[in-house]
């Protein structure tokens, strides 16, 4: 575990995501959970150690299984965006380790077996006050990468955790992505909170200059994907867009598969919904 300010740590070692606490007075604020049950024990026991008071508090940043799949282990009150919850609402009660091949890291992770959803028990539309000492906690909503992510912000020692929005040295999550709305949430984060330490939800502490390559990156990828459906290309084009976007990735080599794998199911599923979409609904599974 890692101590970025006063109160407040990161920890890097489990598998997919970058988790976060923030020790107050009046209770433990956490945000996301390991994907294993066995490892949010691990965590649950490390956070003993703070200094806090006794109230437990888990924020999902969105639903993506690598942050969610471990949340009924963490043992608390759970908070995300109404989205968030409508996602879960649209899934089966059990999640079971097998389906699609998505790039996503819980897929590495051994014995998950069959594992209960934990949805979130409070939800918000637009922004979220946690009031539990001297600086408060705020949820906003913030989504692109899904509908229903959202960052947390602690205003006072200006800190922000945004999850998927940005991630270094490996590609996006898209399958369940707006792009356009994506580059309007860089471009806030870029404006309103330069001076502020950024905490990626799978990449930890990233320099501010990440936020701009991000941009770049999807600003691109939207612009090659317009420009494919005006031609009325066919899902056989995004090839090409997975080996030039695999070439902007500086990925260890034993994660090249992986990625190609997120980068391919990603793409079909955006393009299929943007450009191909059967039915209309705005409900995004994450």
């Amino acid at each position: 575990m890692q101590s970025i300010s006063n109160q407040v740590y990161i920890e890097e070692q489990y598998p997919g995501v970058t988790l976060g606490a923030v020790a107050l007075s009046h209770g433990l604020v956490m945000v996301d959970a390991p994907p294993s049950p066995e490892d949010c024990r691990s965590w649950r026991a490390a956070l003993l150690g703070l200094n806090s008071g006794v109230e437990r508090l888990l924020i999902n940043l969105d639903g993506h299984p690598d942050r969610t799949l471990g949340a009924r282990a963490m043992d608390c009150t759970i908070v995300a965006h109404e989205k968030t919850a409508q996602a879960f609402r649209n899934r089966p009660n059990t999640f079971k380790a097998q389906g699609d091949e998505t790039g996503s890291d819980w897929e590495s992770v051994v014995g998950l077996g069959s594992i209960r959803w934990a949805p979130p028990e409070i939800t918000f539309t637009a922004q979220m006050a946690i009031e539990w000492s001297n600086f408060p906690v705020i949820l906003e909503h913030r989504p692109g990468p899904t509908g229903g992510a959202c960052w947390v912000i602690l205003p006072e020692p200006k800190i922000v955790f945004v999850g998927d929005l940005v991630v270094k040295n490996q590609p996006p999550f898209l399958s369940s992505a707006n792009l356009p709305v994506w580059l309007e949430s860089l471009e806030h984060l870029m404006a309103e909170h330069k001076n502020y330490t950024i905490v990626s939800g799978r990449s930890g502490v990233i320099p501010f200059g990440a936020v701009q390559a991000q941009w770049d990156q999807i600003n691109a990828l939207h612009e090659k994907l317009e420009a494919l459906a005006q031609k009325q290309a066919g899902p056989d084009a995004l090839e090409g867009l997975i080996q030039s976007l695999m070439a902007t990735v500086k990925a260890p080599a034993e994660k090249q598969k992986q990625y190609v794998q997120r980068l391919a199911y990603g793409l079909r599923h955006y393009f299929t919904r943007h450009y191909r979409p059967s039915g209309s609904s705005e409900l995004e599974e994450e």
